[in-house]
């Protein structure tokens, strides 16, 4: 005996065309891949503030743990047949929850990559960006920031490994988090 689409869904007054659940169901795949990508993995206590239930959420956290390409492919699919039964306010909040954490991501890169250009250019400007820097920052050490930038500078002129460049960046990123006084 085959239920209507009637009795199956009773909210809908018309079935979904072939061409509306293909597309839903690639968004509902793409979201699946951001969860269990190996690329960017979320973490345990990442994937329970996102609004899944505990059920996904065992799904999602055994499919990260998969290594073999079909058997991922596979747990892919059934996290998305998963998905794809939970109604469209749960589907739009799981999807926000990461556009979000891809919002914070970006603005953590930005960080690092202003932090990556004023160490490179305290080193290459020596004194004259350290001056810039300490007009933004006064609490700042300026004799050891001077001493960190012309030894990694040094490093740099005789194929060193970089010791003073990375713990110039490290200096870098504590004043750059710390509040200014």
């Amino acid at each position: 005996v085959q239920a209507s689409w009637a009795s199956v869904a009773p909210n809908r007054c018309t079935p979904p065309t072939t061409a509306l659940t293909g597309a839903g169901s690639m968004v509902v795949r793409a979201c699946v891949r951001v969860l269990i990508t190996p690329a960017w993995p979320q973490p345990l206590a990442r994937l329970q503030q996102l609004p899944m239930s505990e059920e996904l959420l065992s799904i999602t956290a055994d499919a990260q743990r998969i290594t073999a390409q079909i058997a991922r492919k596979r747990a892919i699919g059934f996290l998305a047949k998963k998905l794809r039964r939970e109604d469209e306010d749960t589907l739009a909040a799981l999807r926000a929850g990461l556009e979000h954490d891809k919002a914070g991501g970006r603005r953590e890169a930005a960080a690092l990559h202003r932090i990556e250009a004023l160490r490179d250019q305290l080193i290459d400007d020596g004194d004259a960006a350290l001056t810039t820097l300490l007009e933004e920052y006064p609490h700042a050490d300026r004799q050891h920031l001077r001493q960190l930038a012309r030894n990694a500078k040094d490093e740099r002129l005789k194929n060193r490994p970089p010791h003073a460049y990375r713990e110039l960046f490290r200096e870098l990123r504590t004043l750059l988090e710390s509040p200014a006084s």
